[in-house]
């Protein structure tokens, strides 16, 4: 059975939605899950995952979560090769360009760790509260059990 890792980063809940919803499609494809905050995450114990999803959330003109920082350091010395990832997460369009430049940035980051990348970004604004939104988040998750041969 595979395994995929979920790390959420959030002020106000939003990314926490956004993994839950992305966690209960994938449990429904009989994966196995573990979600976790990103403050309290270790890049490191990606290694042990066939998978991972990161949910950031972009503030301040364009900026990481801050609580994320070293998680994101970490990735680069991190090898993920022969595993696979995905990035959803939310942002403010009021930001225009910068709108949800994290999840571009975590994007980048875990490609130069070696991950393959298994589905097309997935940008927010604010909550995933509308069926669009879930229907992204859902084929996020199919898009990631297939390439996982589920």
């Amino acid at each position: 059975m595979a395994n995929v890792k979920i790390i959420f980063a959030t002020i106000t809940g939003n990314n926490e939605e956004i993994a839950d919803v992305i966690s209960e499609s994938l449990e429904n494809k009989n994966l196995t899950v573990d979600v976790e905050e990103i403050s309290q995450a270790d890049a490191f114990d990606l290694e042990n995952f066939d998978a991972v999803v990161v949910c950031p959330y972009t503030y301040d003109g364009g900026s990481l979560p801050e609580e994320g920082l070293d998680f994101f350091d970490d990735l680069e010395e991190v090898d993920l090769t022969g595993k696979f990832y995905a990035v959803a997460g939310s942002g403010d369009e009021f930001y225009g360009d910068d709108f949800c430049v994290a999840v571009d940035k975590f994007d980048a980051q875990l490609a130069k760790s070696g991950a393959t990348k298994a589905t097309e970004n997935i940008k927010i604004n604010f909550a995933p509260d509308t069926t669009e939104d879930i229907d992204n988040l859902d084929r996020l998750a199919a898009d990631l059990s297939q390439k996982l041969g589920f």
